[in-house]
């Protein structure tokens, strides 16, 4: 009896060029290149092994197909957000990576709405959601094909393929505050929405983001009173001072800023001196690490904080009076050091 086989199945079997895969997350957005390497082995690689232009593959249905990126499947890329390519837009998705090779060290990178052909022997420019035209450069020798990811900033990285001794590489950009923004606006209206901490960290994300101050008050207004949840603290009435300030509202400012050092502990007192020092409010900060010594009398960081206030708000003789106090009570190495720091450069011989 003959069989008679129906079907058939392709075994999961080595390959030449192995699969590989190669992440990066930008901000909050993650991409993704899945691709196969093949290796140089002693080929001539750029306009041999792969033809510059667009060219005739003989098998398909396209009759002009770029380079399929790799070997094999499809090389594909995946955005989880909207990006910005070489200048750009690209909405978030998979796509299908082409490039066309140009005989001057040119190549055009082509982003496909197909992602599931192999390779580009069924190419249609047609599906094209992107073209963008970059510059090869040289590179030392790499024998097997690899994408890889370099100069990784907050909101930019290159995507780069490298082969033989030529890389190819697209800079990926990501308006990171807005997708962030618009990701924390989702989150809120989930169960993160049903927790203060949430709608602090995003008040807090947009004030120093750049974000819309008046939403982000609208937030932090959240956090503080008006909801189960809702607990006034020094975080969050602290976060609410600042938004005041960067809107211009002085005297709110200042107000919340008494009322949060109302209701901070040791720590995030002196926390709070030090921020004014750093926005140069040295009434405040003054103000706030008294109130700190009048807490804590016994603790040398007490009064070593205070001193190093008066010192930078120009005031000499407070400074050594309260630095000198600082020593006097056998402080911890950290403090001691500091307050012996201080007075040195206050002119003071220890």
């Amino acid at each position: 009896m003959v069989a008679n086989i129906e079907a058939y199945s392709q075994l999961n079997l080595p390959r030449g060029s192995q699969q590989a895969t190669v992440s990066q997350r930008i901000g909050i957005t993650d991409v993704y290149v899945k691709y196969s390497r093949p290796s140089v082995n002693k080929r001539e690689v750029w306009g041999k092994l792969v033809p510059f232009g667009m060219n005739n593959l003989g098998f398909g249905t396209a009759t002009e197909s770029p380079w399929r990126a790799g070997a094999n499947e499809n090389t594909i890329v995946k955005f989880t957000n909207d990006v910005i390519v070489e200048g750009k837009a690209l909405k978030a998705g998979k796509y299908g990576l082409h490039m066309i090779i140009h005989d001057n060290d040119k190549a055009t990178v082509i982003f496909s709405k197909n992602n599931t052909a192999w390779g580009s022997y069924f190419y249609k420019p047609s599906e094209d959601a992107l073209r963008v035209d970059v510059a090869m450069k040289p590179t030392s020798h790499v024998e097997q094909l690899a994408f890889d990811f370099t100069d990784v900033k907050a909101n930019s990285a290159i995507l780069s393929l490298k082969w033989e001794k030529k890389q190819i590489p697209v800079k990926i950009e990501v308006d990171v505050t807005n997708e962030v923004l618009a990701n924390i606006r989702k989150q809120l209206e989930g169960q993160a929405g049903f927790n203060r901490q949430s709608w602090e960290q995003a008040a807090n994300y947009s004030l120093n983001n750049g974000g819309d101050l008046q939403e982000a008050l609208g937030w932090i207004d959240n956090a503080i009173s008006g909801q189960f949840y809702s607990q006034k603290n020094f975080r969050n009435v602290s976060i609410k001072a600042q938004i005041m300030n960067k809107m211009g509202k002085s005297d709110a400012y200042g107000k919340l800023m008494d009322e949060a050092a109302s209701l901070a502990s040791t720590p995030q007192l002196n926390q709070l001196g030090y921020a004014m020092i750093s926005a140069k409010d040295y009434t405040r900060a003054i103000k706030y690490l008294k109130m700190n010594v009048d807490n804590n009398p016994e603790s040398a960081n007490a009064y070593d904080s205070l001193g190093e206030a008066y010192k930078v708000a120009g005031d000499k003789k407070n400074a050594i009076k309260y630095l000198k106090k600082s020593l006097s009570m056998n402080p911890p190495a950290n403090v001691k050091a500091n307050s012996e720091k201080l007075l040195k450069e206050l002119g003071v011989s220890i």
